[in-house]
């Protein structure tokens, strides 16, 4: 039974999500690990900043002493792996960050770890997990038809997606050669609260909030298939919980959707809860694409389904009107960013 987590980028949208849920919902200790980028956010570990099973540690993936000592003195008895550069516009202005985190911060990680394993006592060795959390984008781009798996053949496109398939690729090693007890999770588009206003869900309604322009990149007939943050979390502790070390196993929402059709349902709400003379829809506006935009995302999360008995709850529906509603509650936190250092301009535009 694990009792004690690491979580490195505990301070992140799908990292902050997984902590309060550890606190909330069952009896684990918790640890993060986050450097605190642009991105972190300990307004949404706020709630658990103060419970007795909470630490932090504000320290580097790719520190290899802070993070043997965070190991050393925290005892987990799983690691899971949230700590990334996952913006992919941003890996076209800026890709050495990506390589940084996403690829030696993995690696250095592994190498402590396995240390660290092969230091336990028998139970504990037995018992331990190292999940590494990753993407569908290091799959590439899909056709219209078909989704992806867990033996779907690798293809990246973007720094991002390319840094993210490199990390996955050692963790892989890792096990195979040194029998480190890991799994990968390669999960679909997540949204909820708490998401840095970068991404297409929270950016275009704050956006519609303040007026401005919705940029759709393209003809907006890009698909991506959407998860809840939520979702993803209870797949995350079904997996430590009752996965199988050396697999692999892909989360989708089953939700799949063009980004055009995500910013008019977005519209559609917004329209219902603060009407504009004109409908928001009347703000979207077609931009020029991004460079190596995959076309179409789609995963079979069957293998989760079956395996370890996990299963989304919120439709796509339920749960993009519950995100827009919080994200109009909550315009005091995304205000402070639109205000400091991310304004929602573009990124990732090649000059």
């Amino acid at each position: 039974m694990i009792e004690r987590v690491l979580v490195t980028g505990g301070a992140g949208f799908i990292g902050s999500a997984l902590i309060r849920h550890l606190i909330a919902e069952t009896r684990v200790s918790v640890l993060v690990l986050d450097k605190l980028t642009y991105a972190s956010n300990l307004d949404a570990l706020q709630s658990v900043s103060q419970h007795p099973r909470y630490a932090f540690v504000r320290a580097d993936i790719g520190d290899p002493q802070a993070v043997r000592a965070a190991l050393s003195d925290f005892q987990p008895d799983a690691v899971m792996n949230l700590a990334a550069e996952s913006h992919v516009d941003r890996s076209i202005d800026g890709p050495e960050a990506f390589i940084q985190t996403n690829v030696v911060g993995t690696f250095v990680l592994l190498q402590a770890a396995l240390d660290y394993w092969r230091a336990l006592p028998a139970p504990a060795r037995e018992r331990f997990r190292l999940l590494h959390i990753s993407t569908d984008e290091v799959f590439g781009s899909l056709g219209a038809e078909g989704r992806f798996c867990e033996t779907t053949p690798y293809d990246p496109s973007s720094p991002y997606s390319a840094s993210k398939a490199s990390s996955d690729h050692l963790v892989r090693a890792w096990h195979r050669t040194y029998g480190l007890p890991a799994m990968i999770t390669n999960a679909s588009n997540n949204y909820g609260p708490w998401q840095f206003p970068e991404k297409l869900i929270p950016l275009m309604i704050i956006n519609a909030l303040e007026g401005k322009p919705l940029p759709v990149y393209g003809n907006g007939a890009n698909v991506r298939d959407w998860l809840h943050v939520d979702d993803h979390v209870r797949a995350l502790m079904a997996v430590v919980a009752r996965g199988r070390p050396g697999e692999t196993y892909c989360i989708g929402g089953r939700s799949e959707r063009t980004n055009l059709d995500v910013v008019r349902g977005i519209c559609a709400i917004m329209d219902d809860l603060t009407p504009r003379a004109g409908g928001h829809g009347s703000l979207i506006a077609h931009v020029a694409d991004r460079p190596g935009h995959d076309l179409r995302y789609a995963l079979d999360p069957g293998k989760a389904m079956r395996e370890v008995n996990w299963q989304s709850v919120e439709t796509f529906e339920s749960g993009l009107r519950k995100t827009v509603l919080w994200y109009l509650e909550n315009r005091a936190w995304w205000e402070r960013i639109r205000s400091g250092h991310y304004r929602g301009e573009r990124l990732g535009v090649l000059v």
